[in-house]
């Protein structure tokens, strides 16, 4: 909580002009702000986008949306006509059968990656529910899906349990709209774009029907499923109208007022799960409680908690032969997002035969690798100024005791050279400056404002980092 504090109060201004976020309202709650400090130590999590969608191969949910976006092209036999796609597009319960389901696979993929934390995807935007709900029979667990009768069906809490007992923290993701909901999407008028397609306040009685039965099944999520530390929801257009951010080009297609009253929803979570963390995205506001910038690396320091959700391919959801970001991608935005203070929540979307790609564990295991050397160097740690210089990046110890200099290498293997120039950047003095992996000590003298450490022919020669290096400077 002290680091985010400081955090607030010390970089005030500093928003990013990439970041869609003017404003941020801390929690209240002391259990609360207690959790955005634990949750700002892990640092890296693990995001899944998963559903009957994956059959298809295309982007999640998006393509029964009426709107003419680049990624809601619908495509295939049913692609000409929108009524007969939507159906078609239904009908993929009856043949969800992801039988190579595995959970604890993923969990040691995750867990060996250095990764803390996990968000699952428990109700996207298409209304279909990956967890047994009361509300709807359209979900992994009716009798109509075929994996209904595998005794793993309930994917929502097989999943949370399994990552629970590895000592991640759960994060449920849900979607506030709802497309297949008839309080949302009412069937008497055909649907224009993403928003609710009739004027709630000229039928309030249905829109209070749809407010009830997105209350009532994330109260089934928060009651039900075990310890859950962040509510992460999406589908920021449902929100009150006085809320919406004219500037903001998508928000501005938001003409009703979808206010589904997260002040109830809030206090009724956190009545099962003290100290939750609830994220209602893009929705500035006391019920978001950290800020979510989508598949983008905010450019410097963010006054307050902050995520970049991020693809480990192209897609959110599975797609076949989707192009993966490599290893040493993956790490060098984990250390910029670190060095200017957030966390990277990095998506990897199951196949329909609940499996990854044997990609992903490709991946996930190379990152392990540099984590086991590295990691100490990101969890736990906090921004250090100057936080970055050309190729080099900052983080500190929460103690301060110990800084770390990252050295990102434009190629797979570091190369380093004689000296490496810490621009603006003064060591403590009498440091002890070593190289993580490594176990060298280094010289290193302070010239004209910089840190200038020396890299013996040794040590150049005879270790060999990949991706990026740590300097460790212990006082």
């Amino acid at each position: 909580m002290k680091y985010f504090l400081i955090a607030v109060a010390l970089f005030t201004g500093c928003i990013s002009a990439t970041a869609q976020y003017k404003k941020y309202v801390p929690p209240t709650d002391t259990a609360v702000l207690n959790s955005i400090a634990r949750w700002q130590d892990m640092k890296f999590g693990l995001f899944m986008h998963w559903g009957t969608y994956s059959q298809w191969g295309i982007v999640e949910s998006w393509s029964i949306c009426p709107e003419d976006e680049g990624w809601t092209q619908r495509r295939g036999p049913y692609a000409e006509n929108y009524f007969e796609y939507v159906k078609a597009y239904e009908n993929l319960q009856t043949t969800f059968n992801p039988v190579k389901f595995n959970p604890q696979k993923w969990v040691d993929a995750a867990k060996d990656a250095g990764m803390k934390y996990m968000i699952f995807t428990t109700k996207h935007h298409d209304g279909f529910s990956m967890f047994d709900t009361k509300e709807t029979d359209y979900k992994i667990t009716d009798s109509k899906t075929p994996f209904s009768k595998n005794p793993k069906s309930n994917v929502t809490k097989e999943i949370f349990n399994a990552f629970r007992n590895q000592g991640f923290a759960i994060g449920a993701y849900f979607s506030k709209p709802d497309w297949h909901s008839k309080d949302y999407w009412w069937p008497y008028f055909p649907p224009k774009d993403r928003n609710v397609n009739y004027e709630p306040t000229k039928y309030p009685e249905r829109w209070e029907s749809f407010k009830n039965f997105t209350y009532n099944q994330i109260k089934e999520l928060m009651s039900e499923y075990g310890k859950v530390d962040i509510l992460w929801l999406d589908g920021g257009w449902v929100r009150p109208l006085s809320t919406v951010d004219t500037t903001v080009e998508w928000q501005r297609g938001i003409k009703t007022n979808q206010d589904i009253d997260m002040k109830r929803i809030a206090e009724m979570a956190r009545s099962y799960q003290p100290g939750l963390l609830i994220v209602d995205r893009t929705v500035t506001g006391p019920y978001e409680n950290y800020t979510t910038p989508e598949q983008e690396v905010p450019h410097e320091l963010l006054p307050y908690p902050w995520e970049s959700c991020i693809t480990m391919g192209n897609s959110w959801s599975y797609v076949p032969n989707d192009k993966y970001k490599s290893a040493r991608r993956i790490i060098q935005m984990l250390i910029q997002i670190v060095s200017r203070g957030g966390n990277l929540l990095l998506n990897i979307g199951p196949g329909p035969d609940g499996d990854w790609d044997p990609v992903a564990y490709e991946r996930l295991k190379e990152i392990g690798e540099w984590m086991k050397i590295n990691g100490e160097a990101i969890h736990g740690s906090k921004p250090l100024m100057p936080y970055e210089s050309g190729n080099i990046h900052f983080t500190q110890s929460k103690d301060e005791k110990t800084q770390y200099a990252f050295y990102l290498s434009d190629k797979d293997n570091v190369e380093l050279p004689a000296q490496v120039i810490l621009q603006k950047f003064e060591a403590p003095a009498k440091a002890r400056i070593s190289l993580l992996g490594s176990g060298a000590r280094l010289k290193w003298k302070v010239e004209n404002g910089n840190t200038v450490i020396e890299i013996p022919s040794l040590v150049r020669n005879k270790w060999k980092g990949k991706h990026a290096v740590v300097f460790k400077m212990r006082r």
